[in-house]
């Protein structure tokens, strides 16, 4: 699989999360069929900047809740900003309560 080709898929899941919510690199990997391509779904979020459309890249974090994206994005508070804004609650680059927030595009989403 091309790499813009699967950035664009990881694009189009990333937009779908819901405001208030969150998912990690390996459950947007493992919807879109590549399992093991966590980190390529981190290279895409780290390139969505350059996107001319707005990609909620915040809302996506490591499979335990951590900022891990952070040091991307343009200050190096920015993404817990955003996510604060959106209601979460964050101590020590990780999401309190991630489990209750977490939004698993396998089961919210069809692929076709």
């Amino acid at each position: 699989m091309k790499s813009e080709g699967f950035f664009e898929l990881v694009y189009q899941t990333v937009r779908q999360i819901p405001f208030g919510r969150v998912t990690s690199y390996g459950a947007i990997a493992e919807y879109l069929g590549t399992k093991g391509s966590a980190r390529m779904v981190g290279w895409a979020m780290n390139a969505s900047h350059l996107q001319p459309d707005n990609i909620p890249a915040h809302r996506v974090v490591n499979r335990n809740g951590l900022l891990t994206g952070k040091a991307h994005f343009g200050s190096p508070d920015l993404m817990q900003k955003l996510l604060e804004n959106e209601g979460f609650v964050i101590e020590n680059d990780k999401i309190k309560n991630f489990k209750e927030r977490f939004w698993d595009p396998s089961k919210e989403l069809d692929l076709d």
